[in-house]
């Protein structure tokens, strides 16, 4: 038996933290794990080889360097969730023998909102569900992958009844697909899995609504917070999968086949005709309310902010009420003024950065009706200046101010409640790679984001996936705690808009070289992207919020 030498990252978040070892070919990388677990806060659930992702069932081949990847890490976090779901799945399968179906809609906090569909048990049906997850985790059943022709799981699925996966499946191009198995159950799951059920102590089952929650750990793989979300992100998310449904467009199967039909065109326009309705729909609630005078739009970043603002001035004019656009980057303090964060970069997202002072003083007095000197912000020199622009603010007109902080009430502090009308927006994707598979929402902006960068500033798409820990990061304190003081929620989805961006988005992240630390992610986009077919631009009217992002747009995005 051959023996390699091997590097092995020895413990988590230190680049120096490296050990050259003798391994056997053949030995399992769980074994490594199992010997490193101590060094290691969290639970180690996946490795990397040589910058590649693995499996802890795979085995050592020849010379290489391995780190692991924990719960908490971005990718084993996918990792375990994933495991756990299949844990549940093979729970209600053992309790009700096919009677009961559960199936995974969104994410939900740190958790997947999930109902059981079929002959619906009783009352007690989480607990029992629970125990019998814990009874499987005890039982450390083994998690095993085998490779079969694409063509068989299509027949597989379709014999099973699981019309999703089958759908899914019909359109991938790869010849052979991956199939997990636990306890003698199948199914077909978008991407990689814990090695067996001892993995998978730490969950937790919530009532919520309809439904359950499916909570998992967040930092601490050891411990599960209790469930925090917004119910009127559960209603946002909830009205989506009805208007899906009234398209009968509810997976990236049915989408495929309404493009493979020759329906995309009309897909494109109904959901055009839905977001169009939606967006007079509010803006005749602003209308109505006469005391309103200021529209704050916030949400995180690539939702559609400019053009739906744009959208939603158009539709207010349409309602007797005159918008007057205003961005809140036009309130940036002087660039020489601006905070710095942790690392001693310059802080553009944080509520220091504006001159929160200057916009209260401005907003308070066009309220009162003076004239006010508008600013208008020159990134290229970093400083506020003042080209003329004058604003009065008439019985009928409306301020729709955008940015990041709109609805932060410490920014607009010095203006009575009852003149602001806050909106939260965000692309909160109601497509379903299949019934146990959601689709993450943060992946429809990231593809959206990289394609407009690209477009717009040049960018390319690994810087974009290299600074987007940090947009993230940003969105959870300034944006996200804010979300439930909104008073709508909109989604600015389309459910056709990531066959659209797959033809821009392919390209660039082609590009990103194997050996960058990007590569992993833009890995994992290109598989997604896999999973759907092309649909072109032609039919997308310029004022869509896709076009804020492919290109094209009518308005100034």
């Amino acid at each position: 038996m051959q023996e390699f030498n091997v590097k092995v990252q020895t413990a988590t978040g230190n680049s120096e933290s490296w050990e050259e070892i003798v391994v056997a070919e053949g030995t399992p990388l769980q074994e490594l794990a199992e010997r490193y677990q101590e060094n290691y806060p969290n639970l180690i659930v996946l490795a990397s080889v040589d910058h590649k992702l693995r499996e802890l069932n795979k085995k050592v081949s020849g010379p290489c360097s391995i780190s692991f990847q924990t719960a908490a890490d971005r990718d084993g976090k996918r990792t375990y969730r994933r495991s756990v779901t299949l844990l549940m799945q093979k729970a209600v399968e053992n309790l009700w023998q096919g009677k009961v179906q559960v199936t995974v809609y969104y994410s939900l906090g740190e958790g997947y909102y999930c109902e059981l569909e079929g002959k619906i048990p009783q009352k007690d049906s989480l607990c029992q569900i629970r125990q019998e997850m814990l009874r499987l985790a005890g039982g450390d059943l083994p998690i095993e992958k085998k490779s079969v022709k694409t063509v068989d799981a299509e027949k597989k699925f379709h014999d099973l009844g699981m019309t999703d996966k089958e759908r899914l499946l019909h359109y991938r191009r790869s010849s052979r697909v991956n199939l997990y198995s636990l306890d003698g159950m199948e199914d077909y799951y978008y991407g990689y899995m814990v090695p067996s059920t001892g993995y998978l102590k730490v969950f937790e089952l919530v009532s919520y609504e309809e439904g359950f929650v499916l909570l998992f750990p967040n930092k601490n793989s050891e411990v599960v917070e209790p469930l925090k979300t917004s119910n009127k992100l559960y209603h946002t998310l909830r009205e989506s999968r009805r208007w899906s449904r009234m398209l009968d467009i509810g997976t990236i199967g049915a989408l495929n086949d309404a493009i493979a039909s020759g329906r995309g065109k009309q897909v494109i326009l109904l959901q055009e005709a839905l977001m169009e309705e939606r967006i007079g729909t509010l803006a005749q609630q602003i209308a109505d309310r006469k005391d309103a005078k200021f529209v704050m739009i916030a949400g995180p970043s690539s939702s559609g902010k400019t053009s739906f603002s744009n959208r939603l001035s158009i539709q207010l004019l349409a309602k007797g009420r005159i918008p007057h656009p205003i961005s809140l980057d036009d309130y940036y303090d002087d660039r020489e003024r601006c905070p710095r964060d942790e690392n001693g970069n310059l802080d553009f997202e944080c509520l220091e950065a504006l001159d929160v002072e200057q916009f209260n003083k401005d907003m308070t007095r066009l309220l009162a009706g003076e004239t006010v000197d508008m600013p208008s912000f020159n990134f290229k020199t970093g400083k506020r200046e003042y080209r003329g622009k004058q604003l009065t603010l008439g019985k009928d007109d409306i301020l729709v101010i955008e940015g990041i902080h709109g609805l932060n009430n410490r920014l607009s502090y010095s203006l009575p409640e009852e003149s602001k009308f806050k909106i939260y927006i965000s692309a909160l994707t109601q497509l379903n790679i299949d019934e146990h598979n959601p689709l993450p929402t943060t992946d429809c902006r990231l593809l959206r984001r990289i394609v407009r960068d690209a477009r717009t500033r040049g960018t390319s798409a690994r810087d974009t996936i290299a600074m987007w820990s940090s947009v993230r990061r940003g969105e959870e304190k300034n944006i996200f705690p804010f979300q439930d003081s909104a008073d709508v929620m909109f989604n600015s989805a389309l459910l056709y808009e990531l066959a659209v961006l797959k033809v821009y988005a392919e390209p660039l992240l082609f590009q990103i070289p194997r050996d960058s630390e990007e590569y992993l992610e833009a890995k994992r986009l290109l598989k997604l992207l896999d999973y759907f077919l092309p649909l072109p631009t032609e039919g997308i009217m310029q004022s869509s919020l896709a076009r804020e992002f492919v290109g094209g747009s009518c308005f100034n995005v």
